[in-house]
Protein backbone atom coordinates (compact mmCIF):
# COMPACT_ATOMS: atom_id res chain seq x y z
CA UNK A 1 0.00 0.00 0.00
CA UNK A 2 3.06 2.27 0.57
CA UNK A 3 4.01 1.71 -2.89
CA UNK A 4 7.71 2.14 -2.20
CA UNK A 5 6.59 5.68 -1.34
CA UNK A 6 9.57 6.74 1.64
CA UNK A 7 6.86 9.08 2.58
CA UNK A 8 4.28 6.36 3.50
CA UNK A 9 6.58 4.00 4.72
CA UNK A 10 6.74 2.78 8.04
CA UNK A 11 9.32 4.54 10.85
CA UNK A 12 12.12 3.21 13.45
CA UNK A 13 9.71 5.34 15.73
CA UNK A 14 6.54 4.27 14.49
CA UNK A 15 7.66 0.29 15.01
CA UNK A 16 8.95 1.65 18.59
CA UNK A 17 6.11 2.91 19.55
CA UNK A 18 4.25 -0.35 18.25
CA UNK A 19 6.39 -2.81 20.35
CA UNK A 20 6.10 -0.46 23.73
CA UNK A 21 2.47 -0.52 23.65
CA UNK A 22 2.49 -4.74 22.89
CA UNK A 23 0.31 -4.13 19.60
CA UNK A 24 2.73 -7.17 17.98
CA UNK A 25 0.74 -9.36 20.79
CA UNK A 26 -2.07 -11.25 19.65
CA UNK A 27 -3.56 -14.36 21.36
CA UNK A 28 -3.08 -17.99 21.41
CA UNK A 29 -6.04 -18.42 19.11
CA UNK A 30 -5.88 -17.49 15.44
CA UNK A 31 -8.57 -17.23 13.20
CA UNK A 32 -8.47 -19.21 9.69
CA UNK A 33 -9.05 -15.63 8.16
CA UNK A 34 -6.32 -13.75 10.40
CA UNK A 35 -3.38 -16.37 9.89
CA UNK A 36 -2.21 -13.64 6.99
CA UNK A 37 -1.23 -11.98 9.14
CA UNK A 38 0.81 -13.54 11.90
CA UNK A 39 4.25 -13.41 11.66
CA UNK A 40 5.24 -16.51 14.00
CA UNK A 41 4.01 -18.37 17.55
CA UNK A 42 6.24 -17.64 20.54
CA UNK A 43 7.10 -20.74 22.44
CA UNK A 44 4.03 -20.13 24.83
CA UNK A 45 1.52 -20.06 22.04
CA UNK A 46 0.85 -16.42 21.62
CA UNK A 47 1.33 -15.44 17.91
CA UNK A 48 3.23 -12.69 16.72
CA UNK A 49 1.35 -10.17 14.48
CA UNK A 50 3.28 -9.23 11.09
CA UNK A 51 3.22 -5.31 11.91
CA UNK A 52 4.53 -4.57 8.42
CA UNK A 53 0.68 -5.56 7.03
CA UNK A 54 -0.10 -4.12 9.95
CA UNK A 55 0.82 -0.52 8.71
CA UNK A 56 -0.18 -1.00 5.23
CA UNK A 57 -3.49 -2.25 6.21
CA UNK A 58 -3.71 1.09 8.62
CA UNK A 59 -2.69 3.26 5.37
CA UNK A 60 -5.52 1.45 3.44
CA UNK A 61 -7.77 2.43 6.31
CA UNK A 62 -6.63 5.94 6.31
CA UNK A 63 -7.31 6.39 2.52
CA UNK A 64 -10.40 4.96 2.49
CA UNK A 65 -11.89 7.63 5.40
CA UNK A 66 -10.50 10.20 3.53
CA UNK A 67 -12.55 9.14 0.44
CA UNK A 68 -15.70 10.03 2.08
CA UNK A 69 -16.85 14.02 1.27
CA UNK A 70 -18.20 14.62 4.36
CA UNK A 71 -15.95 13.75 7.88
CA UNK A 72 -19.47 13.54 9.70
CA UNK A 73 -20.50 10.60 7.48
CA UNK A 74 -17.38 8.20 9.19
CA UNK A 75 -19.17 6.46 12.14
CA UNK A 76 -16.32 5.29 15.37
CA UNK A 77 -17.79 2.65 17.49
CA UNK A 78 -16.64 1.22 20.73
CA UNK A 79 -18.15 -0.39 23.03
CA UNK A 80 -14.69 -1.37 24.95
CA UNK A 81 -14.11 0.86 27.75
CA UNK A 82 -10.68 1.55 26.79
CA UNK A 83 -11.87 2.68 23.57
CA UNK A 84 -14.05 4.98 24.16
CA UNK A 85 -11.79 7.79 24.61
CA UNK A 86 -9.76 7.13 21.88
CA UNK A 87 -12.96 7.28 19.34
CA UNK A 88 -14.12 10.57 20.77
CA UNK A 89 -10.81 12.02 20.36
CA UNK A 90 -10.80 10.24 17.03
CA UNK A 91 -14.34 12.27 16.23
CA UNK A 92 -13.20 15.42 17.78
CA UNK A 93 -9.72 16.01 15.23
CA UNK A 94 -11.36 14.20 11.82
CA UNK A 95 -15.05 15.15 12.39
CA UNK A 96 -16.02 11.83 12.39
CA UNK A 97 -19.07 10.81 14.20
CA UNK A 98 -18.45 8.80 17.61
CA UNK A 99 -20.79 6.30 19.56
CA UNK A 100 -18.31 5.88 22.99
CA UNK A 101 -20.45 2.91 24.93
CA UNK A 102 -23.50 0.84 24.40
CA UNK A 103 -24.96 1.06 20.53
CA UNK A 104 -28.66 0.95 20.73
CA UNK A 105 -29.71 -1.81 18.23
CA UNK A 106 -31.76 -0.52 15.22
CA UNK A 107 -29.58 2.27 14.97
CA UNK A 108 -28.43 2.05 11.10
CA UNK A 109 -31.79 0.25 10.58
CA UNK A 110 -34.91 1.86 12.69
CA UNK A 111 -35.85 4.96 10.73
CA UNK A 112 -38.29 5.63 13.52
CA UNK A 113 -35.41 5.98 16.30
CA UNK A 114 -34.38 9.75 16.91
CA UNK A 115 -30.58 8.59 17.00
CA UNK A 116 -31.33 6.62 13.87
CA UNK A 117 -27.90 7.30 11.36
CA UNK A 118 -27.05 6.41 7.93
CA UNK A 119 -23.07 6.72 8.00
CA UNK A 120 -21.19 6.21 4.89
CA UNK A 121 -18.61 4.62 6.59
CA UNK A 122 -17.84 2.28 10.10
CA UNK A 123 -15.26 1.97 12.25
CA UNK A 124 -15.22 -0.31 15.06
CA UNK A 125 -12.38 -0.79 17.92
CA UNK A 126 -13.38 -4.91 18.03
CA UNK A 127 -15.75 -7.30 15.91
CA UNK A 128 -16.44 -9.51 18.77
CA UNK A 129 -17.50 -6.84 20.92
CA UNK A 130 -18.91 -4.91 18.60
CA UNK A 131 -20.97 -7.49 16.62
CA UNK A 132 -24.60 -5.39 16.77
CA UNK A 133 -23.03 -2.57 14.39
CA UNK A 134 -21.31 -4.81 12.02
CA UNK A 135 -24.24 -6.78 11.23
CA UNK A 136 -26.70 -3.60 11.17
CA UNK A 137 -24.25 -2.53 8.91
CA UNK A 138 -24.46 -5.61 6.48
CA UNK A 139 -27.80 -5.11 5.99
CA UNK A 140 -27.49 -1.31 4.65
CA UNK A 141 -24.31 -2.08 2.73
CA UNK A 142 -22.03 0.03 5.28
CA UNK A 143 -18.24 -0.82 4.47
CA UNK A 144 -16.60 -1.37 7.80
CA UNK A 145 -12.78 -1.03 9.09
CA UNK A 146 -12.21 -3.06 11.98
CA UNK A 147 -9.11 -3.08 14.59
CA UNK A 148 -8.83 -7.32 14.75
CA UNK A 149 -7.10 -9.54 16.80
CA UNK A 150 -5.57 -12.89 16.02
CA UNK A 151 -8.96 -14.93 17.05
CA UNK A 152 -11.15 -11.77 15.70
CA UNK A 153 -14.23 -12.98 13.49
CA UNK A 154 -14.30 -11.00 10.38
CA UNK A 155 -17.36 -11.52 9.32
CA UNK A 156 -18.68 -8.49 7.32
CA UNK A 157 -15.79 -7.09 7.93
CA UNK A 158 -14.07 -5.22 5.05
CA UNK A 159 -10.64 -4.14 6.10
CA UNK A 160 -9.69 -5.66 9.13
CA UNK A 161 -6.25 -3.91 10.97
CA UNK A 162 -4.51 -6.64 12.69
CA UNK A 163 -2.87 -5.21 15.96
CA UNK A 164 -3.75 -6.34 19.65
CA UNK A 165 -7.44 -4.66 20.53
CA UNK A 166 -7.26 -5.77 23.58
CA UNK A 167 -4.52 -3.60 25.60
CA UNK A 168 -5.57 -0.14 26.66
CA UNK A 169 -1.97 0.70 25.27
CA UNK A 170 -2.27 -0.52 22.13
CA UNK A 171 -6.03 0.51 21.22
CA UNK A 172 -5.19 3.65 21.94
CA UNK A 173 -2.14 4.05 19.94
CA UNK A 174 -3.87 2.56 16.73
CA UNK A 175 -6.64 5.06 17.23
CA UNK A 176 -4.22 7.83 17.40
CA UNK A 177 -1.78 6.23 14.24
CA UNK A 178 -5.46 6.60 12.09
CA UNK A 179 -5.72 9.94 13.20
CA UNK A 180 -2.74 11.02 12.41
CA UNK A 181 -2.53 8.97 8.82
CA UNK A 182 -6.27 10.72 7.80
CA UNK A 183 -4.83 14.40 9.03
CA UNK A 184 -1.67 14.12 7.19
CA UNK A 185 -3.40 12.60 3.72
CA UNK A 186 -5.95 15.35 4.15
CA UNK A 187 -3.33 17.83 4.59
CA UNK A 188 -3.91 19.38 7.84
CA UNK A 189 -0.35 18.22 9.05
CA UNK A 190 2.83 18.07 7.61
CA UNK A 191 4.75 14.70 7.24
CA UNK A 192 7.77 16.72 8.41
CA UNK A 193 6.47 17.72 11.48
CA UNK A 194 6.05 15.93 14.68
CA UNK A 195 2.07 16.15 15.92
CA UNK A 196 2.03 17.90 18.81
CA UNK A 197 -0.95 15.61 19.96
CA UNK A 198 0.52 12.99 22.28
CA UNK A 199 -1.31 9.40 22.24
CA UNK A 200 -2.09 9.72 25.64
CA UNK A 201 -4.90 11.80 25.09
CA UNK A 202 -6.36 8.99 23.06
CA UNK A 203 -5.31 6.07 26.29
CA UNK A 204 -8.41 5.69 28.51
CA UNK A 205 -6.78 6.62 31.98
CA UNK A 206 -5.94 3.51 33.83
Amino acid sequence: MSGGVDALSLKDEDVTKFLACSTHIGSSNIDFQMSQYVYKRKSDGIAIINLRKTWEKLLLAARAIVAIENPADVCVISARPYGQRAVLKFAYYTGATAIAGRFTPGTFTNQIQAAFREPRLLIITDPRVDHQPVTEASYVNIPVVAFANTDSPLRFVDIAIPCNNKGPQSVGLMWWLLCREVLRLRGTIGRDLKWEIGRASCRERV
